[in-house]
């Protein structure tokens, strides 16, 4: 008989670990080893903010075109359908910007076909404001040499007025974060080629937009940011500079732009801006503590309807009417009272 064979203990072989395939991106492959720890990012404030655009139905075509120029000026905002204007237009409002995972609103609301009324509200939670639009005029309309890259972040300048008044403030903390473009937004680009102007006159805010113009180059990332790179990197609801006040006079001057030592003084000198547009004026009717309505927390004491100027131009025009009847009346009392003596002389060429 033959010899058994040893029995060899089979050995187990681990299987070896392979190692996993790193995720593909827009801009290549993505390697784990490049990722930073979550920890380190959670602890980094990143501003979210998304702005949903609409308007309401029966709207004009001119507003309609001033909301499209919002549209392409907000590269963090969402465009959606029209909305009935109703009294439930702040429920369905709410629901339409939780929807489009949204946290703040526009909404322009056309009256009568003639008057246009803008919501600027903070959803669900509010504040709102509503504000009556006057003085608009499109960029289709305007026509202006300026013209600013697509998608870039604007700098947000307002005026010394805002800091006198509690509303102002209020108003202020809204627009920087409705307007201000989030930092490192995937629509947006990592330039800085136009400014956003708020100005307060007349207790109205009057809005501009401006190019930033340097010589026969745009004043983006590479000068512009060296000047002020201190002061606006380190802003995530966007840039805004206190007390910088653009009104019709597009050339800057020399202290204006010194916020920085860096940069040529050459280039800042020649550092201009160009309007681009729109234009609009806002006036402030009344502030609510929710979104789309609640308690009214301030309330313009001087603001006056379009509905009441358009009654007190129709009494002016009724008044003349009745001017006019009462000077005839007048006139044929007079007659009747003071007739004219007869003429010698009248019928001395009939014979």
């Amino acid at each position: 008989m033959g010899k058994k064979r040893k029995q060899i203990e089979a050995e187990v072989v681990e299987p070896e670990e392979i190692p996993e395939r790193p995720k593909r991106t827009l801009l290549g492959w993505k390697d784990k080893s490049q990722v930073p720890d979550e920890e380190t990012d959670s602890k980094v404030f990143r501003n979210k903010e998304k702005v949903l655009i609409t308007c309401s139905r029966r709207i004009n075509y001119r507003y309609r075109h001033l909301m499209l120029n919002m549209v392409s000026i907000l590269p963090h905002c969402k465009k959606d359908n029209k909305v009935e204007s109703k009294a439930t237009k702040g429920a369905t409002m709410n629901e339409l910007v939780e929807l489009r995972s949204c946290s703040s609103c526009l909404f322009f609301e056309c009256r009568k076909h003639k008057d246009l009324y803008l919501w600027m509200a903070k959803c669900p939670n509010g504040p709102s404001v509503k504000f009556l639009v006057n003085a608009v005029y499109t960029m289709e309309e305007l026509k202006l040499t300026g013209n600013h890259l697509k998608g870039s972040r604007p700098i947000l300048t307002f005026s010394n007025n805002f800091d006198k008044d509690a509303h102002w403030k209020l108003l202020k903390e809204m627009i920087i974060q409705i307007f201000g473009t989030p930092k490192e937004h995937r629509k947006s680009k990592p330039y800085h080629d136009h400014v956003f102007v708020f100005s307060i006159v007349d207790d109205h805010i009057w809005f501009r937009n401006y190019q930033c113009f340097l010589g026969d180059a745009v004043f983006s990332l590479g000068t512009f940011n060296e000047l002020a790179r201190e002061v606006w990197e380190e802003r995530q609801w966007g840039t805004m500079v206190s007390g910088f006040i653009v009104s019709h006079v597009v050339s800057l001057t020399r202290t204006e732009c010194e916020i920085s030592d860096k940069g040529p003084r050459e280039d800042r000198e020649k550092m201009t801006l160009i309007e681009v547009g729109p234009r609009f004026c806002l006036n402030p009717i009344k502030i609510f503590g929710g979104s789309f309505g609640g308690p009214t927390l301030y309330e313009n004491p001087f603001f006056v309807s379009p509905n009441q100027i358009r009654a007190l131009e129709k009494r002016k025009k009724a008044g003349k009417f009745a001017k006019k009847v009462k000077a005839k009346t007048r006139r044929k009392m007079h007659e009747l009272s003071n007739p004219l003596e007869p003429d010698e002389f009248a019928d001395m060429w009939k014979e």
